[in-house]
């Protein structure tokens, strides 16, 4: 109907109003288009700003990792020279120490009075700590720079067991102090270089810091590990050090003062800490302040089963001399320890002869009056000679597997490879001579 026949005047105004109605909701919609065609645009800026300060915090953070790896990378070289040069510097610096650890010993065998033999015990101590100490550093820059991988096999605790207690007896009976084994006749899964070395650092420990009773070292099943107990009577640990004794060269000096006890170098639970992870083997203590310690070592059970403990503990002990008359061919190229060697072989009552390499120890052989009963070499000789091979070139020669010794300061594992694989003995530098003399007699036996 047109407008123009609308006759009544309230209608109109509710035309009117309905007309006015739609053209402010229509400025309504316009006004909330526009605003929010200008909140997006705020939004797409600021979207823009926030992306690209995330793409420069990603290109920052790209440049850091770089920086990073390489600075990682740089570590790890360094930390490889390191162990590199404290290898290289053992070597170098036990050579010397092995020849006054056998000019020591065959000193004491000539002293008559008290005085002389007290001395040279304080220079045999002194030079057993430069030793300790050496290989410790040198066993610790090798676990930190990974270069440890273990040879884990079955191993029997029994056997394991009666090695230490021939090693740490005298010093428990020296001390006054019992040391006990319980007999197990189990086998571990581990390595059996390592684990013996986590034992002999914490026993050595555990009588090192006991005035009075003793140490007791047994084994406990849980599930399928042992857990391996090594407990003391001695000064014990205070709570705010647990995790301290651990730390290299820590001692906790004021408690071994309150006990009147004398501190190590302070490394051996390092090691043990590093020894222990490489292998998997968790190590835990419980300590009493004045009552003693329990450390705690858990070892998966072996796959094998157990075998009565062979005479292995029998080599450790000095069995006396029974060597007279015995034919060393004596393969080693630094002049000191030669020396030192011969004179301490010639007191055993050996007949000697030396070389110092290869060829020097196939022309010693051609006088046919005299075969050696035993060969002891060193690894690394003149010209590049490796004593392994000088063994194996004696042994050709002479026809027969003549009984032989390798004696090196060459603490790694590829020497004890070849050695184990050529069915010869293994003696690390500097020698500990009791040991020497014995363990010639059971090669020879």
């Amino acid at each position: 109907m047109p407008l123009r026949d609308i006759d009544d005047v309230d209608r109109l105004k509710k035309i009117n109003a309905a007309l006015v109605s739609r053209v402010e909701r229509s400025m309504d919609q316009q006004g909330n288009a526009f605003s929010l065609f200008q909140t997006a645009i705020s939004l797409e800026n600021r979207v823009r700003n926030r992306t690209e300060e995330l793409h420069a915090t990603l290109r920052r953070l790209e440049q850091s990792n770089i920086e990073l790896s390489a600075a990682k990378e740089n570590a790890e070289l360094a930390n490889l020279s390191k162990t590199r040069f404290l290898a290289a510097a053992s070597h170098d610096v036990l050579q010397p120490l092995n020849a006054a650890h056998l000019s020591v010993s065959a000193l004491a065998e000539v002293q008559t009075s008290e005085e002389g033999r007290k001395l040279v015990r304080q220079v045999e101590r002194s030079l057993e700590t430069m030793e300790d100490l050496l290989r410790t550093l040198l066993d610790i820059s090798k676990l930190d720079a990974g270069v440890v991988q273990p040879e884990i096999g079955d191993v029997s605790l029994e056997t394991l067991f009666s090695s230490l207690r021939s090693d740490f007896q005298p010093e428990a009976e020296k001390k006054g102090l019992s040391l006990k084994f319980r007999p197990v006749n189990v086998v571990v899964r581990s390595d059996r270089t390592l684990l013996r070395r986590i034992l002999q650092n914490i026993l050595s420990n555990a009588l090192r810091y006991t005035r009075s009773g003793g140490v007791l070292v047994g084994t406990r099943h849980r599930g399928d590990t042992i857990r391996i107990d090594v407990a003391d009577t001695g000064c014990g640990i205070a709570e705010d050090q647990r995790e301290a004794v651990f730390e290299e060269f820590h001692r906790g000096t004021s408690t071994l003062a309150d006990g009147g006890l004398a501190g190590g170098l302070g490394l051996g639970l390092a090691i043990v800490r590093r020894m222990a992870a490489a292998l998997g083997h968790p190590v835990t203590f419980s300590s009493r302040v004045g009552r003693g310690t329990i450390f705690h070592i858990d070892v998966p059970i072996g796959m094998a089963a157990a075998e009565p403990a062979t005479g292995i503990a029998d080599m450790d002990r000095p069995r006396g001399y029974g060597l007279f008359g015995t034919k060393v061919l004596l393969v080693e190229n630094d002049a000191d320890v030669l020396s030192a060697m011969t004179s301490l072989l010639e007191r055993w009552q050996c007949l000697v002869r030396a070389a110092t390499s290869t060829d020097d120890a196939l022309d010693l052989l051609g006088d046919t009056d005299w075969v050696p009963d035993i060969i002891i070499a060193d690894q690394h000789l003149d010209g590049g000679d490796l004593g392994t091979a000088t063994i194996a070139e004696v042994r050709a020669y002479l026809g027969r597997p003549v009984p032989a010794l390798i004696v090196t300061a060459d603490g790694s594992e590829l020497v004890a490879k070849a050695a184990r694989a050529a069915g010869i003995e293994l003696m690390r530098k500097p020698l500990k001579p009791a040991q020497l003399r014995a363990l010639l007699a059971h090669l020879l036996a």
